[in-house]
């Protein structure tokens, strides 16, 4: 197959819709190299897919079937016309409203180069049917990507950091620079591959625990004694001496489930 970047007849970017078109065919090859098959899926869905830059790496691939879905009519006509064998495959829509079940009976993975301005809200919907959703390898900001890659300890670390990371193992892959794109961002960028961990369930109760996490980083500076202070009554525990970033998964659920038996108990 001849890879190739998009024809005099491309898609105009759309600023509302943060588009910066991939162009770099080694990168794009890459990313879909950064698919593992973890997870036995045999479906992979494209977000944002723009001109088919991915796409054209994704299917030749013969151990699973590429979906798209993409919310930009213009993007989805170029699809239809250079990708034809595609056409039945093309979701016309938002993934933030997306319903999995309206087009896949089991797992699936999802790729992309995300939209920079809804790249977390992509990820807070993926946590909502993580349990179909194996494995994800995309292209997002620099920063964010390093960010959901932290590991506790670092600056970097954050609410995206440990909500993924308590239900994915989380790869840095590559850096790219802005010349890489069409037009250019203001930022660098960074692929990441995150990979479902054995945690079937938390031990917390999850709701808890994702509004203690965006509590403790909304005052991050705070010690958690302090921090947490929205959240309710916690019991005296070593922990709230620390600040939110020195915290791990696991030591978040242990505070959540404090909070949680005090609350059962008043």
């Amino acid at each position: 197959m001849n890879y190739k970047k998009p024809d005099d007849s491309k898609v105009r970017a759309k600023k509302h819709l943060g588009q910066h078109f991939l162009k770099d065919l080694n990168i794009a090859q890459r990313i879909v190299d950064g698919l593992s098959g973890h997870g036995g899926y045999d479906r992979v869905l494209e977000i944002g897919p723009g001109m088919g830059v991915l796409t054209q790496f994704l299917l030749p691939k013969t151990s699973f079937i590429t979906h798209v879905i993409e919310i930009d009519t213009e993007s989805v006509a170029y699809l239809e016309k250079h990708y034809p064998e595609l056409s039945p495959r093309i979701i016309a829509g938002d993934f933030l409203k997306f319903n999995p079940g309206d087009y896949f009976t089991d797992k699936f993975a999802i790729i992309g180069n995300f939209p920079y301005n809804i790249s977390s809200q992509i990820f807070f919907r993926a946590l909502e049917i993580r349990d179909r959703i194996p494995e994800i390898v995309c292209m997002l900001q620099k920063e964010v990507a390093q960010r959901i890659a932290s590991p506790p300890g670092n600056k970097d670390y954050g609410i995206l950091s440990v909500l993924l990371q308590a239900f994915y193992d989380i790869d840095y892959l590559v850096s790219v620079p802005p010349g890489a794109f069409d037009p250019p961002p203001k930022v660098q960028s960074g692929v990441i591959r995150l990979r479902r961990n054995a945690v079937a369930a938390l031990e917390c109760d999850e709701k808890l625990f994702f509004r203690m996490v965006k509590t403790a980083f909304n005052q991050r500076r705070k010690t958690l004694r302090n921090a947490l202070k929205p959240v309710g009554e916690i019991p005296d525990h070593p922990l709230l001496n620390k600040r939110a970033e020195q915290l791990s998964v696991q030591d978040f659920v242990t505070l959540t489930l404090l909070a949680q038996n005090t609350q059962a108990t008043n």
